[in-house]
């Protein structure tokens, strides 16, 4: 009688847990598990053609389910071109369980082809890595991860499992892992003083991230502003932690600079942070980001993060849900009438502020809605006239995402999902992820030329499971955002203006996007004129499977006059 092995124990694990879905690239290593998938009912493998893109599909995958995605890498080589989505994952808080086979223990001792310390490898982007030894602990081990990885903070993680260790009988149990109850909230005490001091400020800000949408609680957020009329600002902000749209939301502080928002951070007296960490920039103000003098206050579930950069007044490890509940019924109970007249004075006057600043946005795409080449806005506009609210957006426009959410602002959960963690090429895979994750749902995912060269090969993905999702390239012919980021770097270096590094330029030789996505099976059309616009997401989002429109944008850098060239 044949025994189960270690290969057929995972699948039906994953089964258990209701895993349906395994992301990977296949490798030698991992042959015996690889052909044991057709053994078991209840699990299919999407394959990539290269190893970010499963990394990335599970990444987008992770984030719309809310529960952990499975990826499989090929040993050493695999591992390590994975790493820089697994970074991204890493820095976003998705919840996904990376497994990498290798050629067996029993090897150890050879320093054989494609050896490596797989563990080290993955350590410095994963939230905890192992490696299993022993073929009675193969289920055990997988259910640490499984648990690690969807357990607040969420993250990847990492097992390496050697091919002898799979090959061996394997008698453990399958038995569904435990995914843990985090609705923990503060003391009574804690939640007064919370109030007691929301309650007296002149000035208060909300500085929210995506904590804020894993525990469900935009409401909460958001009565809790309402309440003592303060400024919403996100940080570390990638999917709806308030609704875009409402007066009180400001948009997000900057991602690049410290000096960007300093000034916004600086004017509040009371600043309450709510799942997120401050500050979620490359080059962050090293003291002096808050005002002198301002209560500090911070809500999370991630101890770590809590006072990390800056002091706190208040840290309160607990879900953002259930705290900000019990203190806005608190913010109602302490609030004077004295108080809440000048909290809902001071939401108008804010409401006002950002409905004019919206106004001055529209009426300027008006101004330029007609030139050649194209602003993003024109293409956005009459997207948004043919979208329900049931639309799900995958935003890696960069550039060009100020004009997509202006259109189309993020205002219900679940249905908005934008890049995090600062790698390039998730826009064209994240989008995959999510329309496997809502088969049933319009998926529309948006990158730049630049970025999506890093990922293309994710067509073929698409079109091989007829994965329905629609891709549009913002095309400027450049790597903009570079433009804009040595831009300030010149300011404040004293460094007068000059022509842009060569490197930032991809005009020549032109990139065929459209005749790359039909040599993957995926038609597509290229848009240079706003006439065009409309009849290309029309046949877009007519047609059975995906489809790519290759949209042709200006390049043109604000204040830059020096070698620029305003198109192409």
């Amino acid at each position: 009688m044949v025994q189960r092995t270690g290969h057929n124990a995972i699948l039906e694990q994953l089964v258990a847990d209701g895993i349906s879905y395994m992301f990977g690239n296949p490798g030698t290593v991992e042959e015996g598990f690889l052909d044991a998938i057709r053994e078991v009912a209840g699990i299919e493998y999407i394959t990539g053609l290269q190893e970010t893109i499963p990394v990335a599909i599970a990444d987008g995958y992770a984030r719309a389910t809310n529960r952990p995605a499975v990826v499989q890498l090929h040993s050493g080589v695999g591992l390590g071109n994975g790493i820089g989505m697994l970074y991204q994952a890493r820095r976003g808080h998705a919840p996904i369980v990376v497994i990498t086979g290798e050629a067996g223990v029993c090897y150890d001792s050879m320093d054989a082809q494609m050896a490596c310390d797989l563990v080290a490898m993955a350590e410095p982007v994963t939230k905890w890595a192992t490696r299993v030894l022993d073929p009675s602990s193969v289920l055990r081990v997988l259910r640490k991860a499984i648990k690690i990885a969807s357990t607040p903070p969420m993250g990847p993680v990492f097992v390496a499992l050697p091919m002898d260790v799979l090959d061996a009988p394997n008698e453990e149990e399958v038995i569904p892992t435990p995914i843990l109850n985090t609705s923990v909230m503060p003391g009574s005490q804690t939640v007064e003083q919370l109030a007691q001091i929301l309650a007296g400020a002149e000035k208060p800000m909300l500085i929210v991230g995506d904590g804020v949408a894993f525990s469900g609680a935009q409401e909460e957020l958001t009565k809790v502003a309402e309440l003592v009329g303060a400024d919403v600002w996100g940080a570390d902000s990638s999917v709806v932690n308030i609704d875009a749209s409402h007066p009180l939301f400001r948009g997000l502080l900057g991602h690049m600079f410290g000096s960007q928002s300093t000034p916004i951070v600086s004017q509040a007296d009371v600043v309450l942070i709510v799942g997120t960490y401050v500050f979620p920039e490359v080059f962050p103000s090293l003291f002096g980001a808050f005002k002198q003098g301002a209560k500090i206050a911070h809500i999370d579930l991630d101890a770590y993060e809590i006072a990390k950069n800056f002091p706190v007044d208040i840290g309160v490890v607990a879900d953002p849900k259930q705290t900000l509940l019990a203190l806005a019924e608190t913010l109602e109970r302490v609030m004077t009438p004295a108080m809440k007249e000048a909290a809902a004075s001071r939401a108008r006057r804010i409401g006002e502020e950002t409905d004019r600043v919206l106004k001055e946005a529209l009426a300027a795409d008006r101004e330029v809605r007609t030139v050649v080449p194209m602003k993003a806005a024109r293409f956005m506009e009459e997207l948004a006239a043919r979208l329900d609210e049931d639309a799900v957006i995958f935003d890696e426009a960069l550039t060009s995402s100020p004009d997509l959410n202006r259109y189309i602002p993020p205002r219900k959960p679940g249905h908005f999902f934008q890049t995090r963690g600062g790698s390039l090429g998730v826009g064209i895979p994240g989008a995959i992820g999510l329309k496997l994750a809502f088969p049933d749902k319009i998926v529309i995912g948006f990158t730049g030329d630049g970025g999506s060269m890093y990922t293309i090969q994710a067509l073929w993905t698409a079109a091989r499971y007829n994965i329905a999702a629609k891709f549009v390239i913002c095309n400027n012919y450049s790597y903009k955002l570079l433009k804009l980021n040595i831009q300030e770097y010149w300011q404040e270096r004293g460094i007068a203006e000059h022509e842009f590094p060569m490197s930032f330029d991809l005009t020549y030789p032109r990139v065929g996007f459209v005749e790359l996505a039909q040599g993957m099976n995926v038609p597509g059309v290229r848009v240079e004129k706003p006439d065009e616009i409309g009849p290309a997401i029309d046949r877009a989002l007519a047609t059975d499977g995906p489809f790519l429109i290759d949209l042709v944008v200006s390049n043109e850098v604000p204040g830059h006059k020096i070698g620029c060239k305003c198109g192409q």
